[in-house]
């Protein structure tokens, strides 16, 4: 029994490592992909670059799993539509109008969001602590966008953050329904980047972008940085390493702890936008995003309805915090 207990809490930490860097790597993907899109790449290219990227490095994955769009073809076609090209070209272009800080902060609604799903639309019961996360995040993300101050950010710069929130909401409904035994997270995201990569091709024509960009350098709060280190960035950590990190930090911790940690790709993403693209908040977006965490932190960590608990975790274990 001491050993069992050793081993558990062995993976425990390792999984809470794991998950932490996830959080890392994707709370760093805006403050590289800004600089690009200023330098002159539409956020949809830049979008399309980071996915297609990350898809050819996942390839092998997709050839291991290769009977998975046969198995699994609308769980394919969801992960690739939402929570690939939907929440990045989403997020993207709402980082090219408002601060990374507040456009994250507003996509941290998706789990208030997928509660109201399950009251209102599936009519199924919540919990009072859930009921309270959602008006936490409400309540904090009026202070991020200075409702008094008739939306201080643009608008539709905040619309753009929120239906990258949506798209989030929509995946984990999909996986409520669609997720099954047998299907392995890795091969969802390979093939999840595949399909993404697919569809931002006719929406992005990359053929239009300008390549030069990436032979030259951005700006990064004044400092010259070569573009092609900060694609590389995005592909490789901002997006490889934190979507498979993610997965094997939820294989060894409950979804719901995994996506508390995963909270802390918020903070993150406004340090770093701080630090590295000058971009600083005043009292009430950081009070404000300091809400919105909480009421996240408790919507995620609610326990949910007998019924509806495994369905849930089989999805956030799919998707980790897909967004970013």
């Amino acid at each position: 029994m001491p050993v069992h207990t050793t081993d558990s809490s062995h993976g425990k930490s390792f999984g809470l490592t794991l998950a932490l860097g996830s959080a890392l790597a994707f709370g760093g993907s805006g403050v590289a992909a800004k600089p690009l899109i200023e330098a002159g790449l539409a956020p949809l290219h830049v979008v399309w670059l980071r996915v297609a990227g990350a898809a050819l490095v996942m390839l092998p994955l997709a050839v291991r799993h290769r009977d998975l769009p046969r198995r699994r073809p609308a769980l394919l076609a969801g992960f690739g539509l939402l929570a690939v090209a939907g929440v990045q070209a989403c997020y993207f272009a709402a980082i090219s109008r408002i601060p990374v800080g507040v456009a994250l902060l507003v996509e941290y609604l998706a789990p208030a969001l997928v509660l109201g799903w399950v009251r209102f639309v599936q009519r199924r019961p919540v919990s009072r602590a859930a009921a309270l996360g959602v008006v936490l995040a409400a309540g904090g993300l009026a202070c991020v966008v200075e409702v008094w101050s008739g939306l201080r950010f643009d608008a539709l710069g905040l619309a753009l953050a929120l239906a990258a929130a949506c798209c989030q909401v929509g995946y984990f409904v999909l996986a409520d329904h669609g997720g099954g035994e047998g299907v392995d997270p890795l091969g969802v995201i390979a093939y999840g980047l595949l399909v993404g990569a697919g569809l931002l091709t006719v929406v992005a024509r990359p053929w239009e972008m300008d390549w030069s960009v990436l032979g030259g350098s951005a700006r990064m709060h004044g400092v010259a940085v070569p573009a092609v280190a900060l694609l590389g960035w995005i592909v490789l950590v901002a997006t490889v390493v934190a979507y498979v990190t993610g997965v094997l930090s939820v294989r060894r911790l409950s979804p719901q702890v995994a996506g508390v940690v995963a909270c802390l790709e918020a903070v993150v993403a406004t340090v770093l936008a701080w630090v590295l693209l000058g971009e600083r908040l005043g009292a009430p977006q950081v009070l404000g995003g300091v809400v919105v965490l909480a009421g996240a932190f408790i919507a995620q960590s609610a326990t949910p309805a007998k019924g509806s608990a495994e369905p849930r975790a089989r999805g956030e274990a799919v998707v980790r915090e897909p967004a970013v």
